[in-house]
């Protein structure tokens, strides 16, 4: 029995930002796997739809499924090499945009800092939660980009960790869940939203043959 109904959006097949010999930058939508899963019915995904159109391909770094936005793969084992590196070492910089319930800003300042440390709910996989005692650090640096009537805050989250879940469980610490959050969210919070109000809007990276620095970016279709 699956664990969950996975039907990926098709149209388009492949949304294209960028490519050349060595990588290619992805607007992937809310809904598609980054990586297959372990299943068969889980095979669609972005990186078996880069493979089927470029040959080799390897990711630089996942986006959880719900989450939409500039998704990053090596087209060659030069890049795969170095991008992994980049990526270990946090060399790269990554900006999301999402809507939060609720008017942050009240109780905390308009930019600032969350530190709390996760792990994995063991439990409630794939959830994760907040533990002082044995989770790893998590650090995300968020940044308040509005307000709207309707109670919802549109934030900007620069994660300097990349733990699982780290921005869906960070914002719900502030008391702000992202709206459209089938794990996170209240159900007011939930409902607000068709899909998960997270994107990954823009990318930072030095290209990992040429040397030259390369930003991409993609708005946010909520």
């Amino acid at each position: 029995m699956a664990l969950i109904e996975y039907y990926p959006p098709t149209d388009p097949w492949l949304d294209e930002v960028y490519r050349d010999n060595h990588i290619l930058v992805i607007n992937k939508p809310s809904g598609l796997l980054s990586v297959p899963g372990n299943r068969p019915e889980y095979q669609d995904s972005a990186m078996v739809r880069v493979q089927q159109k470029y040959g080799f391909t390897e990711p630089a770094h996942r986006l959880d499924m719900a989450t939409s936005g500039i998704l990053l793969f090596a087209l060659s084992k030069q890049a795969e090499k170095e991008l992994k590196r980049q990526f270990r070492e946090r060399e790269p910089k990554k900006h999301y945009q999402a809507l939060l319930w609720g008017k942050l800003g009240e109780s905390v300042g308009d930019t600032g800092t969350i530190n709390f440390p996760l792990i994995c709910d063991w439990e409630n996989r794939p959830r994760q939660k907040i533990c002082f005692e044995r989770g790893k650090q998590a650090v995300t640096f968020y940044e308040i980009l509005a307000h709207y009537p309707n109670n919802i805050t549109r934030v900007k989250l620069t994660p300097y960790t990349g733990r699982s879940h780290q921005l869906r469980v960070h914002s719900l610490a502030l008391g702000h869940p992202i709206l459209g959050d089938k794990f996170y969210a209240n159900p007011l919070a939930r409902s607000l939203a068709p899909r998960l109000c997270l994107h990954a809007q823009s990318l930072s990276i030095t290209h990992p043959i040429t040397g030259e620095p390369m930003t991409f970016n993609v708005d946010p279709d909520f």
